[in-house]
């Protein structure tokens, strides 16, 4: 986080150098926004937004977008190894984290769908040879019937 406010601090004082007639809203916005970049809201939640730096620095949001500060600012933001606050980091791994539930539950359901399916089809498996098992142990029964009724046939029951 160290580095990150460095970056900040440099960036608002190569705004300074550039722009000599910075007013005291730029100010009030440059501190608002380096104490949502520390974490350290005293108003907002802590997201680093216009609406939350424009919040903080006690400025409207037009005030702020007048700024040369919002756009050093949106500089800052959009740069890939600029670290947030700790608070927007955890949002965006609660999103994150938010998504691959979606998408577990998603194959989840799938599964269990096509689980349910094949459930189903031994179901239905099992009855079929259920009902066959049932047809040759009657079709056996009446063989040893006959071959106990016909006393002397050709055919001779095995032991």
């Amino acid at each position: 986080m160290n580095e990150t406010l460095m970056t900040v601090r440099t960036a608002f004082a190569r705004l300074a150098r550039e722009n000599l007639g910075l007013t005291d809203v730029d100010h009030k916005i440059m501190h608002a926004f380096e104490q949502l970049m520390l974490g350290r809201p005293e108003i907002t939640d802590g997201r680093t937004s216009a609406v939350n730096i424009s919040a903080e620095a006690g400025v409207s949001r037009a005030s702020y977008y007048r700024s040369p500060v919002a756009a050093v600012i949106k500089g800052i933001l959009s740069a890939p190894e600029a670290r947030r606050p700790e608070s927007d980091e955890l949002r965006q791994e609660v999103t994150r984290l938010k998504q691959s539930q979606r998408e577990l539950r998603r194959e989840k359901g799938a599964e269990i769908r096509e689980l349910r399916a094949i459930v189903a089809a031994y179901a239905n498996q099992i009855q079929v040879l259920a009902l066959r098992n049932a047809e040759l142990e009657a079709d056996a029964h009446k063989l040893r019937q006959a071959l106990s009724t016909a006393p002397h046939s050709i055919v001779s029951p095995l032991q």
